[in-house]
């Protein structure tokens, strides 16, 4: 899933990039306000770290704009601790969540995570679909109660499958969240990716819709 840091203090954008990396995040990252509104207004992110203090334009106009163009990806603003009227302000504006500075990664992390499952209107960090198990807090896969070892590209390929309730993925969709803006976008990567898990998890796990995409077996696709 990509996600997108706008943080102008280089060592916490550093902390930040690292922290949702590991926690499954394929992690892009801009300092000033300008790049951060063109970016998230023609790239698709399942989330948005937002912080308000921004050269160039500054985090609520961005924010602002991002809305009043139709951008709903769940948005965490950062915030100076004390600072209520930011946060008032940023959550009138659309802003998901927030989180004051400084603050720990741990929770943030928590936090990011929560903001993407409801936005695929999910509550529950272990999606159980079909014989599948994909808990996104361990970030661990299972096939019928039965624990697989899979890379971090094919957890990142399944976690969003199982994030997209039963919808059918196109490929160009998939590639994005995979690898963002890497040069590896190409299809034959993905029909690799996709190969090597159906020989660990077995058949009737990923479905194939011809022409269409790919979507988790025992889901609504």
């Amino acid at each position: 899933m990509r996600a997108l840091v706008v943080e102008d203090d280089q060592r916490i954008a550093s902390d930040l990039d690292a922290a949702l990396g590991a926690a499954g995040f394929v992690v892009e990252s801009c300092a000033d306000g300008e790049d951060a509104w063109f970016l998230g207004d023609t790239e698709d992110y399942a989330l948005i770290v937002l912080d308000l203090g921004l050269p160039g334009m500054d985090g609520l106009s961005v924010l602002k704009r991002w809305r009043a163009n139709g951008r709903n990806m769940p948005v965490l603003v950062l915030t100076a601790r004390g600072a209520w009227m930011e946060r008032v302000e940023g959550i009138e504006a659309g802003a998901d969540d927030y989180l004051p500075k400084p603050f720990r990664m741990e929770e943030l992390v928590a936090r990011a995570r929560a903001l993407v499952r409801r936005a695929a209107g999910q509550g529950a960090a272990v999606h159980d679909i079909g014989a599948l198990t994909v808990d996104t807090n361990r970030m661990s896969v299972a096939v019928r109660g039965v624990p697989v070892r899979v890379t971090a590209l094919e957890y990142r390929l399944l976690a969003y499958l199982a994030l997209s309730n039963g919808r059918v993925v196109p490929p160009g969709e998939l590639l994005e969240h995979l690898y963002g803006d890497d040069d590896a976008r190409e299809a034959n990567a993905l029909e690799a990716i996709i190969a090597r898990l159906r020989r660990k998890l077995g058949a009737g796990i990923i479905g194939t819709r011809r022409g269409f995409g790919y979507f988790l077996e025992g889901s609504a696709a």
